[in-house]
């Protein structure tokens, strides 16, 4: 006998259709993907914790703020840069290097403008050098003359008689020195014209310099004889030496090494070179004689005296 049906399973429950009175209604369920509320209110718990503040139970995370575009490197150089800073040592130790600046440019400048060796020639720097060889070879060779009249002295049988000798070849040295002494010997002469009026007595006076500095020991300029305190002077439109007019063309008659006193005169930035900016003239003749014989009368001193009388 075939087996009966079984028993019907029973009907599911279903869910009523009102609302219900007798208890609060149900949870939804949680959203696929969504964090629960556990995880956030513990998030929120240690944001506080962090920032030193409470956060209430079951309230939500606040939103983190957006960062910012970040900034490359010369975007922070310049933010760091600009607007400055300075303090107020800082800027009093600025200016300071600023004026210690300019004053070493100034300096620097000035030298390298007065420089008048600056565009020398090789040649004219090798001539510049001999002369001051020359001079050098000068001063020995009176140093070695002085010395000599000493031993001669010293030695000497009659040392009176020796003695004489040496002080009137002294009292001619002075004596042409001092111009009261015509003198004579190689030289040079040299001639400055003037058509444009535009030579001075400074112009005159530096030449002079220059011609003592090579080693002139007689110098005489238009029949005035100059000596250690001879003076120039501009009067009345013309030149004046120790009082005495002198006019164009001025001449020079030196009694010197002419090897040494030409070079003196044509070094670069020198004598020649200034006449001739000034549209003047200037030539250099060397002679192997030259009289100096314009002199000077003998002043006599009103108080100094012989320390030997």
């Amino acid at each position: 006998m075939p087996p009966g049906p079984g028993p019907l399973p029973a009907p599911a429950p279903t869910a009523p259709t009102g609302p219900r009175k007798d208890g609060p209604p149900p949870a939804a369920a949680p959203q696929v993907g969504a964090r629960t509320d556990g995880a956030d209110v513990t998030e929120a718990a240690d944001r506080a914790d962090a920032h030193g503040t409470d956060v209430p139970a079951g309230a939500a995370p606040e939103a983190a703020p957006a960062d910012g575009p970040e900034l490359t490197g010369r975007q922070r150089l310049a933010a760091g840069l600009w607007p400055p800073r300075i303090s107020r040592a800082q800027l009093i130790v600025a200016l300071l290097l600023f004026v210690l600046g300019l004053g070493l440019a100034i300096q620097v400048q000035s030298t390298s403008d007065n420089s008048a060796l600056r565009g020398a020639r090789q040649e004219d720097l090798v001539r510049i050098l001999d002369e001051l060889d020359d001079r050098t070879k000068r001063l020995e060779e009176e140093k070695q003359q002085l010395e000599d009249q000493r031993t001669e002295l010293e030695t000497s049988s009659d040392q009176a008689e020796e003695a004489r000798k040496q002080t009137q070849e002294k009292e001619r040295q002075l004596g042409i020195l001092a111009g009261t002494v015509a003198a004579q010997g190689p030289g040079i002469t040299l001639t400055i014209g003037d058509r444009a009026g535009a030579v001075e007595s400074d112009m005159l006076l530096d030449a002079i310099q220059e011609l003592r500095a090579a080693g002139a020991e007689a110098i005489q300029v238009n029949g005035v004889r100059v000596v250690a305190d001879s003076y120039f002077s501009d009067g009345g439109g013309s030149i004046e030496v120790d009082g005495k007019k002198i006019s164009a063309p001025y001449r020079f008659k030196v009694i010197g090494k002419p090897q040494d006193l030409e070079p003196a005169l044509n070094i670069p930035g020198g004598v020649v070179q200034t006449l001739e900016k000034e549209q003047a003239t200037a030539s250099v003749t060397r002679s192997e004689k030259i009289v100096v014989d314009a002199l000077r009368p003998v002043e006599r001193p009103d108080y100094a005296r012989s320390s030997s009388q």
